[in-house]
């Protein structure tokens, strides 16, 4: 699988870009048995090219059966999403995640926990995006995303244009948005560019990001930035 294929919004033509590992050290043999017998149980819908070429809408009503839908960006191994499914049990949950490796971590969870309320699309969030009804996610998670430190590409960080367009399309008005990060530059993007794709900061000073989320649990990509001297910034902010 080539790390540059994707195709594009409700399109025929392979024209999408996907920067970023998909896979990393090679599976062990139950983890690969992991993704071929538990993923496609979980996923929320017909969202690749293959199965759904026309890009038709996801019916969410009959997947989930009118619960509110929760969605993650970038679940990496699942511990935050795992950790809320299981605080959360009256919530759907949509983890995008197209790191091979992190995916079979989560699935690896869900056999020794099982949280019944969990979907997972193991792919590029912006092919859910174009399969996903105006205004049908109640709060959305961005965690911990690749950095892209070099400033050349700085365009592919998720905190772009691209991303938050469609991820404001598909919250519903007055919904939250969650994002943390260890990375300085990643914070000043941040607070540039979601206000202006149409989210409200509800902090009103930086001290305000400092303070971690009530129900919050540390994730390994957390841990690593601790370990390595990198201050946690926890961001909220309103769908306008």
């Amino acid at each position: 699988m080539s790390d540059k294929q994707n195709y594009g919004p409700r399109s025929r033509e392979l024209k999408r870009n996907f920067y970023g590992r998909l896979k990393g050290h090679n599976l062990k043999p139950h983890q690969a048995a992991w993704l071929d017998e538990d993923l496609p149980q979980l996923s929320p819908g017909p969202i690749t090219f293959e199965d759904n070429p026309d890009r038709t809408l996801l019916d969410l009503q009959a997947r989930f059966d009118g619960r509110p839908i929760w969605l993650e960006v970038g679940f990496g191994a699942g511990e935050h999403m795992h950790h809320m499914a299981g605080l959360n049990p009256d919530v759907a949950f949509i983890g995008c995640e197209p790191y091979l490796n992190g995916v079979a971590m989560l699935l690896g969870k869900l056999r020794r926990d099982p949280r019944p309320n969990v979907s997972v699309h193991a792919g590029d969030a912006r092919d859910l995006f174009d399969v996903l009804p105006d205004g049908c996610v109640d709060k959305a998670f961005l965690l911990y995303p690749d950095p892209w430190p070099k400033s050349r590409h700085h365009r592919r960080r998720f905190v772009t244009p691209e991303h938050l367009g469609p991820l404001h399309r598909v919250m519903k008005p007055m919904t939250e948005f969650r994002v943390a990060t260890d990375i300085p530059d990643y914070v000043r993007q941040t607070m540039e560019e979601v206000p202006r794709a149409g989210f409200e900061w509800q902090g009103e000073r930086p001290e305000d990001w400092r303070e971690h989320w009530s129900d919050w649990v540390s994730t390994r990509y957390e841990q690593k930035a601790l370990r390595e001297g990198r201050t946690p910034h926890y961001m909220t902010f309103k769908r306008n």
